[in-house]
């Protein structure tokens, strides 16, 4: 943004931050094509010029795919997501047929309990979509959509570690963030 010379606001105080939010932070590690942010400016600026100035001092792979003004009274991004969608390529070779009855498994499951800085939680309710994709050359990956609730995340790290696949021996990359109307 400064490289770009946006006018950004910042906050009051002793240390000013910038105004600006994430819909939805990005775990370490995950690599995304959905990511999306609120930035408030200190003055209007045609939506063409502020994508121009941002393309111009962007590192070439992270590209700008929309800019929209919205109203400052709109609800936060963050209070919008429902969920976000997620593709999981496996860097081990994997019996898809042992990960497809692994995935049908879980997918049947009433409830599965995990545990977060210490406190119990049922993730089940949180998987809204788990499938195997088997493409034409064998290879196995999988796809989810996980609920961003008030309170309750879904993690693709704990889908992984219910399915018995150690998260180090995948590739997460975050797709879509899907938000209320």
């Amino acid at each position: 943004m400064r490289r770009a010379e946006l006018p950004i606001s910042y906050s009051q105080g002793f240390h000013p931050q910038p105004k600006m939010s994430l819909a939805a932070a990005l775990p370490l590690g995950f690599s995304s094509r959905a990511e999306m942010l609120d930035v408030r400016l200190n003055e209007d600026l045609p939506v063409e010029d502020i994508s121009a100035r941002l393309k111009d001092s962007l590192p070439v792979d992270i590209q700008i795919t929309g800019i929209e003004t919205v109203d400052e009274r709109a609800p936060a991004l963050q209070t919008q997501v429902l969920s976000a969608a997620y593709e999981v390529h496996l860097t081990e070779p994997i019996d898809g047929a042992e990960l497809t009855q692994k995935v049908q498994n879980l997918m049947m499951t009433e409830s599965v309990i995990r545990e977060r800085r210490g406190k119990t939680y049922d993730m089940r309710p949180l998987i809204e979509m788990l499938s195997v994709i088997t493409e034409a050359n064998g290879k196995v990956w999988l796809k989810m959509t996980l609920a961003a609730r008030d309170g309750a995340t879904g993690r693709p790290e704990e889908v992984l570690n219910a399915l018995d696949i150690l998260p180090e021996y995948t590739r997460v990359e975050r797709i879509r963030l899907i938000f209320q109307k």
